[in-house]
């Protein structure tokens, strides 16, 4: 299954309620790149625009689909907040919300813009969102790349 744009209210709507409104999910990994880069002979590029990418993979203990991937385009801000020890990663509800042109997603539901939770929940913000079934990604394996424990190896 390709990429599919979320736009508006509606595609918000469906997106929800196709991945449960995210009820017994946990957040499985994440990516953030960016196009700036140093070339071989060391020169940087530096874009002007807004240029981090999050990539966020979801699992869930319900089918169809059992697992999602979230791209986030044009991230301004995001924070994440593991989970204390001794306590559980899961998710009980999320919210999805399009306000002043930037999707906001927080893993914590009823969220509405001007609450003053973001030091207390994992959230991101970006100009456009894209997300993907992606249940052939069950398991514990990693998805975007292998940990290495040194980079001399």
């Amino acid at each position: 299954m390709g990429w599919l744009e979320v736009k508006d209210q509606k595609d918000i709507k469906n997106m929800m309620d196709t991945f449960g409104w995210f009820h017994d999910s946990c957040l499985k990994e994440l990516y953030m790149s960016t196009e700036s880069y140093v070339n071989e002979e060391l020169s940087m590029a530096v874009p002007s625009g807004l240029d981090t990418n999050v990539r966020i993979l979801f699992q869930r203990q319900f089918r169809n689909p059992s697992a999602i991937e979230l791209l986030f385009e044009g991230v301004t801000q995001f924070h994440i907040l593991p989970s204390p020890e001794n306590y559980d990663s899961i998710i009980y509800d999320a919210s999805l919300l399009l306000h002043n042109d930037f999707f906001y997603w927080l893993d914590q539901g009823d969220w509405k813009p001007g609450d003053k939770t973001f030091d207390s929940t994992s959230w991101i913000a970006a100009t456009r969102l894209k997300w993907r079934d992606a249940s052939s990604w069950m398991g514990k394996e990693n998805r975007y790349g292998v940990i290495e424990k040194t980079l001399n190896n």
